[in-house]
C-alpha cells in the first residue's frame, strides 16, 4: 500500500491499493474510491469487539475496504480541521490515542480500548478513563486536532501539558496528572487545577487545537436568539 497526505488544514489521506489490499475506517471517512474496489461493513471481529470501540470513542462497525484489481485509489478525511499523522506498527510497538483519534488503517492494524491505571488521571487528565489502543501489524492513519507537535522523550524525562492537548504516545510513555502549584496559579492562572504530565521513554504527538478548546473560543461569537420564522 502506498500513501499521500494533502490538504493543509483540511488533510485527506489518498492510499493506493493493490489487489486484495484492504483498508479499514470509522464510519464517515471515507471520501471518496475507484471502482475497482469493494466494501464490507461488520463490526470487525464480533459485537463485544466493537461495543469495546464504541466505548473507546469510536463507532461499533468498521467499513472495510478491499481492491479487486490492482493500482486503486480510496481517500479518507479527517472530520475537523487539522493533521492526519501516519503510524507504521510493526507487531511490537503499541500506541495509545485519544478518543475518536482513529481514522483508517491497515487491515493488519487492531483497536481496542485502553484503561487509564490511575484514578487522577483519568478523572482529571482531560481525556477520560478510557482511550484507543492501537497494535498489530501496518500502517495506522490518526486524526489530530490542530497542528502536531512530535516529541521523542528519553528516559525520565517528563513533558508537562495543558488537559486537552495530548493526541497520542506509545505504550512507553507513563501518563499521570500533577496539581498546579500556587494559590494565585489555581485562582487567576486560567489553566485549571492539573496538568498532565507524560514521561519517557517514548513518542508523543500534541495536537495545538483540541476541538473542544476550538468549540469554547466559538460560543461568544454564536447568536444567543434564534429567529423564530412562525
Amino acid at each position: 500500500m502506498e500513501y499521500e497526505i494533502s490538504g493543509g488544514s483540511f488533510p485527506i489521506v489518498i492510499c493506493k491499493l493493490q489487489k486484495g489490499e484492504t483498508m479499514k475506517d470509522e464510519s464517515g471517512a471515507m471520501a471518496f474510491m475507484t471502482s475497482g474496489i469493494k466494501m464490507d461493513t461488520n463490526t470487525g471481529g464480533g459485537l463485544l469487539k466493537g461495543l469495546g470501540r464504541a466505548l473507546s470513542g469510536d463507532t461499533i462497525f468498521l467499513n472495510f475496504f478491499t481492491a479487486e484489481e490492482d493500482n486503486q485509489e480510496i481517500g479518507f478525511t479527517s472530520c475537523t480541521p487539522g493533521k492526519i499523522i501516519p503510524i507504521r506498527l510493526n507487531g511490537s510497538n503499541s500506541i495509545i490515542g485519544q478518543k475518536s483519534a482513529f481514522l483508517t488503517a491497515e487491515k493488519g492494524v487492531e483497536i481496542s480500548m485502553h484503561f487509564r491505571k490511575r484514578l487522577g488521571s483519568g478523572i482529571f487528565g482531560g481525556e477520560g478513563f478510557i482511550l484507543q489502543k492501537f497494535t498489530g501489524n501496518g500502517m495506522l492513519f490518526l486524526e489530530i486536532d490542530g497542528e502536531v507537535i512530535e516529541r521523542e522523550l528519553q528516559p525520565g524525562e517528563k513533558l508537562i501539558l495543558d488537559n486537552g492537548h495530548v493526541a497520542a504516545m506509545e505504550e512507553t510513555v507513563d501518563f499521570d496528572i500533577q496539581r498546579v502549584k500556587g494559590v494565585k496559579n489555581l485562582l487567576f492562572g486560567g489553566e485549571g487545577l492539573f496538568f498532565a504530565t507524560l514521561e519517557g521513554p517514548g513518542k508523543v504527538w500534541i495536537q495545538t487545537m483540541p476541538i473542544s478548546k476550538l468549540a469554547e473560543a466559538l460560543i461568544p461569537f454564536l447568536p444567543t436568539n434564534v429567529p423564530n420564522n412562525e
